[in-house]
């Protein structure tokens, strides 16, 4: 069983900037998200059967201040595992989504367009390494993971599991506020309890 969640939102997020693997704190708006989901996955883990629990995270920051909130609520300490990195985007790091899209008209609409990036990660590359590592986990079915990763990780991670096509992947919401539950086959997902973000300042 895993719960996968992504990480609070970034000052990149808000700004509108491609992240790839830049690095870009929590704002405090993604500070409380990350504590919703520790919040959610406490009570979650509670009605599951007893057993031990190990939380892996993406070692980018975004993704380890979240883990470690999340941590603090289970009582767990953080492991890393480089596969759960987000995409490269290449010489797009860092610039905003806006920009790029305005050099690149003929990619707006494309949900792959992301994998365009000069000098970035391609789709199979990125299957490649998230599907080993997917793979390794259900060698041993009765492990039990909480995975902080990111937005086009964790939407392939999904993908993979459930044995979507490539378009149906790249559709898949990416929020930073719920959890996923990947368990005997099935995806299910649960909501945190909404913020007022009148109050993240």
């Amino acid at each position: 069983m895993i719960y996968l969640c992504r990480h609070g939102q970034t000052f990149h997020n808000r700004e509108g900037r491609l992240q790839g693997r830049t690095e870009s704190d929590l704002t405090p708006l993604g500070l409380m998200q990350a504590q919703a989901m520790g919040q959610l996955l406490r009570d979650l883990v509670r009605r599951e059967p007893p057993a031990p629990w190990r939380l892996v995270a993406s070692p980018l920051r975004r993704a380890r201040h979240t883990a470690e909130a999340i941590g603090e609520h289970l009582g767990l300490a953080v492991d890393f595992d480089e596969r759960l990195v987000e995409i490269d985007v290449g010489e797009w790091s860092g610039r905003l989504r806006e920009e790029v899209h305005g050099e690149n008209p003929h990619l707006v609409g494309d949900d792959a367009w992301g994998f365009q990036a000069p000098g970035g990660e391609t789709y199979e590359a990125m299957m490649v390494r998230l599907t080993s590592w997917l793979s390794e986990q259900a060698t041993e079915p009765e492990r039990r993971l909480i995975v902080v990763s990111h937005g086009v990780a964790g939407r392939l991670l999904r993908g993979a599991y459930a044995g979507l096509a490539r378009e149906e992947t790249l559709r898949l919401d990416i929020p930073q506020d719920a959890v996923f539950r990947l368990a005997k086959g099935q995806i299910d997902r649960f909501d945190c309890e909404p913020i007022d973000e009148l109050a993240e300042d």
